[in-house]
């Protein structure tokens, strides 16, 4: 268990090995190299950690971005309307391999292109929303790596109660544009059934509708379940302030929203997905196909808790659960 002083720091500054190339050169060269184009879904701060882990193993890989690399960055903002457009921009680019994460993103990705490869370190259920044919033979030009996974809604309700004693009223937060969250709230629900729980859905679509649908769950809820989705990863500060404002314990999918003062999550670990995304790209860059390229599932998983929000919650969380956690924020 891993023990973080407030927020964790993130890792170093994107790229280092560039710096060695003059801009001349790196200018007179930047056609001719292969050129990944890389869509987040968030914003660069927010997936500063998890690009830094994707450049890193590309360099392993023998891939140094600047060097006999390109990496065309667009950031989305938490903005599915963007994805379109952007996607369109990297397609005139003519670049070798799309790079985006989420479901809407992909969805965008493979309307925009049959051609050009798209590996995605991050989607959920990518056979039930028309990503891939299949896990084992994605078809098509995309495949990637999934961070869906069976029975992770009920272990995360089973945590929740652990941690909130007396837990009956369970909301549900969810941006229904997102394909994957409604796959992911049905599950909730399900689970949610199975333990008897109450259940009211707060639906968001945008950032605006974050602080009216929190203001609505006040005192009609005991804890609040927030569907992983770029809208939330964008807005996680806000989210934590006016959900420990409203005295609503949150648990999540992903421990960037717990490093935000979320209070519990449990979930694959994203940056380990980024990480092996890079193989991807080194395998499609070296001539395989992306249809010849099984989609993978996640292999590490944390549970992260947040003992700051805990006491502010007035929260007791038991040594058995502490133990278990792969991370305390304290």
């Amino acid at each position: 268990m891993t023990v973080t002083i407030g927020r964790r720091k993130f890792l170093a500054t994107l790229g280092g090995a560039a710096a060695a190339w003059p801009l001349a050169a790196r200018a007179q060269q930047a056609s001719k190299l292969p050129t990944i184009g890389f869509l987040g879904e968030s914003t660069s701060s927010g997936q500063r950690e998890w690009v830094a882990i994707f450049v890193r193993r590309l360099r392993e890989l023998g891939w140094i971005e600047g060097g006999n690399l390109a990496i065309e960055y667009r950031w989305a903002e938490g903005r599915n309307e963007r994805f379109a457009e952007i996607m369109a921009e990297l397609v005139r680019l003519k670049v070798d391999v799309i790079v985006t994460q989420g479901t809407p993103a992909v969805l965008a990705a493979k309307q925009a292109t049959s051609v050009i490869p798209i590996i995605f370190p991050i989607a959920g259920n990518p056979v039930a929303n028309g990503l891939v044919a299949s896990l084992a033979r994605p078809g098509g030009n995309v495949t990637g790596l999934t961070n869906q996974t069976a029975d992770l809604a009920g272990k995360r309700l089973e945590l929740l109660r652990e941690v909130v004693p007396g837990l009956r009223r369970l909301a549900v937060m969810a941006n229904v544009d997102n394909p994957s969250v409604v796959l992911d709230v049905g599950e909730v629900l399900a689970a949610a059934g199975a333990l008897g729980l109450e259940v009211a859905t707060s639906k968001i679509q945008r950032a605006e509708d974050i602080a009216p649908a929190i203001e609505a769950l006040q005192g009609k809820a005991d804890a609040l379940y927030i569907a992983g989705d770029p809208l939330v990863t964008t807005n996680r500060n806000r989210l934590a302030i006016l959900a420990v404002g409203a005295r609503l314990p949150t648990i999540h999918s992903n421990r960037e929203n717990v490093d935000a003062g979320g209070l519990l999550s449990y979930g694959p670990n994203l940056p380990d997905l980024h990480r092996r995304a890079a193989d991807f790209v080194d395998k499609v860059l070296r001539g395989t196909k992306a249809a010849d390229i099984p989609v993978e599932q996640p292999t590490k998983f944390d549970l992260v808790i947040n003992l700051i929000t805990a006491r502010a919650l007035r929260l007791e969380v038991s040594a058995a659960v502490l133990a278990r956690a792969d991370e305390v924020i304290e």
